[in-house]
């Protein structure tokens, strides 16, 4: 099973249930996912573990689940935290922008311009897909 077949079950409740399981360093059961992730019977949880088990992300370990793969392409585990790796690109961009802003030269010039223009619209792209990480992962 190539990797591409492998990500694409992880998507909806599936891939919030492996988002939990990633951000807990302990065994989980269906209970517990079954309440935080406010599904409607533990059954349902249970379901999205043994698909994510068919598919090796998960194992079966102590009293529950846990992380036995980490597929995250546009994350990165922090610790217990999933930070999108876009924020490291917008606090880079942003930082440029401003020292360009705080350090511009005594006439401003079109080659100026651009570059201040350029970094911006760069800060913009990366806030916005760092947004759109945050939200889809539910974060």
């Amino acid at each position: 099973m190539s990797r591409k077949e492998k990500e694409e079950p992880l998507k909806g409740k599936t891939l919030a249930v492996y988002l939990y399981l990633l951000k807990n360093n302990k065994p989980v059961g269906a209970r517990e996912i079954q309440r935080k992730l406010d599904f409607s019977t533990p059954s349902l949880a249970i379901y999205h573990l043994s698909k994510l088990e068919e598919l090796g992300l998960v194992k079966k370990e102590g009293g529950g689940f846990i992380v036995n793969k980490v597929v995250t392409d546009n994350n990165i585990k922090v610790k217990h935290f999933l930070v999108p790796r876009f924020l490291f690109y917008s606090v880079f961009s942003s930082l440029a922008f401003v020292f360009e802003l705080n350090f511009r030269p005594a006439e401003i010039t079109s080659a100026y311009f651009f570059f201040l223009t350029s970094t911006l619209i760069c800060t913009l792209i990366f806030c916005f897909e760092t947004t759109r990480t945050w939200k889809k992962g539910s974060l």
